[in-house]
């Protein structure tokens, strides 16, 4: 029987979002999600709280009552603004402090950077190439885990390669200085991120993750 644990949960109804919950699904955890449009939304087992991550009331309506965050925000179809991850964690943060909520954990690029990388000439390269096509957006993705990192959260950041969308889930390979490998199945990040939730290994952490 696992502990019994509350999710709140941004990103639920996104690529990587989708299978999550469909792994949350097959344990006994408990799952609180923000969504926007709700009317469009098919989220067995989860409470669906109607709002915004850039709102910082919807926020805190959705933390409440919860034990740990998960967020697998991304950009999403109509894209979302260029401050997005900042605007999201700052809220998060915020309302966690409010709410006596010790952990979360969030996911984010391979182009972040942090003191102790020593990135392969391939891993700099897709960061540069990140940097050249989606500045802003890359820029607030290394703002998000700056402003992690002045916080006294205990935060996990999940650094990806491609995300592969498939329910196979192959071993993956875990570093903490360079991405291992080119792709993460989207059934094999769940699996990591749920572990997480009970794991302290990647606390104040930023693990790459990729499928071996």
């Amino acid at each position: 029987m696992k502990p019994s644990i509350k999710i709140a949960f941004i990103g639920a109804t996104g690529k990587a979002g989708k299978f999550l919950i469909k792994e949350l699904a097959k344990t006994n955890y408990q799952v609180k999600a923000l969504v926007r449009n709700p009317e469009n939304t098919n989220l067995p087992q989860v409470e669906i709280i109607t709002g915004n991550v850039s709102n910082p009331d919807n926020v805190l309506s959705l933390l409440k009552d919860c034990n740990v965050v998960i967020s697998v925000l991304g950009m999403g179809v109509s894209l979302n603004p260029t401050d997005i991850f900042t605007t999201s964690t700052g809220n998060i943060l915020t309302a966690m402090k409010k709410l006596n909520i010790n952990r979360y954990i969030v996911i984010t690029g391979l182009n972040v950077d942090t003191p102790t990388d020593s990135k392969s000439p391939n891993s700099k390269a897709a960061t540069k190439w990140m940097y050249e096509h989606f500045p802003a957006t890359t820029k607030n993705k290394q703002e998000e885990y700056e402003m992690l990192t002045k916080s006294s959260t205990d935060w996990t950041m999940v650094r990806l390669p491609m995300i592969d969308l498939t329910e196979e889930s192959p071993d993956i390979t875990i570093s903490l200085t360079d991405c291992p490998g080119n792709k993460i199945s989207a059934a094999s990040l769940a699996q990591f991120l749920i572990k997480q939730l009970t794991d302290e290994t990647y606390i104040r952490q930023a693990p790459f993750i990729a499928n071996k």
